[in-house]
């Protein structure tokens, strides 16, 4: 996990919650990534209920 983590972010978690400006950055990160899946998801349910009625 801390190897994924590193590949990730470019630090280790140990850095991570050391350093209040990288926990912010992270969190930031990772709250822009959810809304974009969110927004993917979202759209291909549209997608898909589209073209069950049609």
């Amino acid at each position: 996990m801390e190897q994924a983590f590193r590949d990730k972010h470019g630090f280790g978690m140990n850095e991570y919650k050391q350093d209040p400006e990288l926990l912010i950055e992270v969190e930031k990160r990772r709250e822009r990534d959810y809304n974009k899946e969110q927004r993917i998801v979202s759209n291909l349910e549209r997608q898909i209920h589209r073209n069950d009625i049609g």
